[in-house]
């Protein structure tokens, strides 16, 4: 193939290797509001995108699917360990999410991590056109920036970086915290979910580099003595909304809702949390909030039930095993506490759902509880908002999502504060239709005009002015 006018980079393939009962090789497009919001571009300008096929020691050629070039990283077992599960999600994630968990510093993560972003970026480097563009994505990929333009001077290139950026005094922890920082500052644009999140990076810049900032601008010095322009600030990403709204209007996803609320013994309110099981989401936190509004009476197990669908994720790391089973042991003690014949207190389903039946859960549920510790900005919220064509149902979410900065007519809460989220959700299981409506008609309209199209046209409009 000749060489990509617009190149995606990304931990990730948009695809999913699937092998059939016959050991035939079949790629199912994997699901996501990235992909949702970058394929119609990828076609249009013949796009590549790099990733890992998400299988080690899986070795492939570069090779089409659904219209777009794919270009396969391979990883070892031991990269996997190291670069993935060990520096991205046991060192940096931690880290990045207000050391929710001990981050891990160790010498041998890192350098798998410096190997395998070098990977990354030649394999970018080598798919690109002359004067073409690099998009990179996300937290394990930091480093892969500088690394392209030191390849490709002559490329623009974006980063675009979905979780959160610490404050420095938590982010000066990091012992190669200068080299990450120059690796983000090879890009032209960076962008962060939340204001908050670029004053960070540029305050770690200005006080780390001790480079020139001025607004969103850095002044970056180059080899040759000369001065380059990089700008860091906040595009906050959303969803495509589309299929969220066919299938909301779907009869059969609709009459699926109204089989859930008759399965769970058709209570007054159905609470609901979708989440990855993951310590920054707050899973904990609404339960013993939940437990403790039903011990007081103030909350009876015959009027509301709990739905908590917690995904599996990163099920080899000690920290998700540990939180995995105190969820679970809390989930039992409240039911064994109030379930009854005909009613349960929480229905925890430890599994993920296509996303026909997570619409019929948003339908079904009155009160949709996003609690997390720390996000980047948290698409759940952004998907019960979307689905709710009859402007009922109500939002609590926290306060140090990227989604509160948007969506203000939510309940807002400090999810740290059991008191405050006990209060929040008698607030939402109290609110009257009215209220319901007003706050959701808001809400609804800032997410239908803020979807992902305008998310990735903003980038790519900030990318196209730093490329002039």
């Amino acid at each position: 193939m000749a060489a990509a006018e617009f190149v995606v980079v990304a931990n990730r393939l948009p695809v999913d290797r699937v092998e059939g009962p016959d050991g035939e090789e079949t790629w199912r497009t994997s699901p996501g509001g990235l992909v949702a919001a970058l394929e119609p571009m990828m076609r249009s300008t013949h796009g590549a995108w790099v990733g890992w096929v998400g299988q080690p020691d899986v070795e492939r050629d570069p090779f089409e699917a659904d219209g777009i070039h794919l270009i396969p990283v391979s990883l070892s077992a031991q990269e996997v360990a190291e670069y993935y599960e060990g520096f991205a999600n046991d060192t940096i994630w931690p880290l990045y999410h207000d050391v929710i968990a001990p981050p891990q510093f160790h010498r041998e993560w890192w350098d798998a991590y410096v190997t395998v972003n070098r990977r990354f970026a030649e394999a970018a480097a080598a798919a690109v056109a002359e004067d073409g563009t690099v998009w990179v994505h996300d937290y394990q990929l930091q480093l892969v920036p500088q690394m392209v333009r030191e390849l490709r001077p002559d490329v623009t290139i974006g980063y675009f970086h979905h979780i959160p950026f610490p404050a420095h005094g938590l982010y000066a922890q990091l012992p190669w915290r200068d080299q990450v920082l120059q690796g983000l500052l090879g890009a032209d644009v960076i962008g962060f979910q939340r204001a908050q999140d670029a004053t960070y990076f540029l305050t770690a810049v200005r006080r780390r580099l001790r480079y020139e900032v001025k607004g969103a601008n850095i002044a970056v010095p180059q080899d040759d003595g000369s001065i380059r322009t990089a700008v860091a600030r906040a595009f906050p990403i959303s969803i495509d909304t589309a299929p969220y709204l066919d299938l909301a209007a779907n009869p059969a996803v609709q009459a699926r809702a109204a089989e859930i609320r008759a399965s769970l013994g058709n209570p007054k309110r159905i609470l609901l949390g979708v989440d990855r099981l993951d310590y920054t989401k707050g899973i904990r936190h609404r339960i013993k909030a939940y437990g403790e509004l039903l011990a007081e009476g103030r909350l009876s197990v015959d009027d509301v039930t709990l739905v908590q669908v917690a995904s599996p994720s990163r099920e080899r790391v000690d920290a998700y095993v540990h939180l995995r089973d105190e969820i679970e042991l809390a989930v039992g003690r409240i039911n064994g506490d109030n379930d009854t014949m005909g009613h349960t207190a929480i229905r925890y389903l430890h599994q993920g759902y296509p996303r026909e039946e997570m619409v019929a859960l948003y339908l079904a549920a009155d009160v949709m509880l996003v609690t997390a510790l720390r996000d980047g900005m948290n698409l759940v919220a952004k998907e019960y908002v979307a689905t709710r064509v009859d402007n009922r149902g109500v939002l609590v979410l926290s306060e140090f999502t990227g989604a509160a900065d948007e969506l203000r007519q939510a309940v807002r809460v400090n999810p740290h504060d059991i008191e405050g989220v006990k209060a929040a959700i008698m607030t939402a299981v109290e609110m009257t239709p009215a209220e319901q409506g007003k706050r959701m008609r808001s809400l609804r309209r800032r997410v239908l005009e803020n979807d992902v199209d305008a998310w990735s046209s903003s980038f790519l409009s900030a990318l196209d002015d730093a490329r002039r």
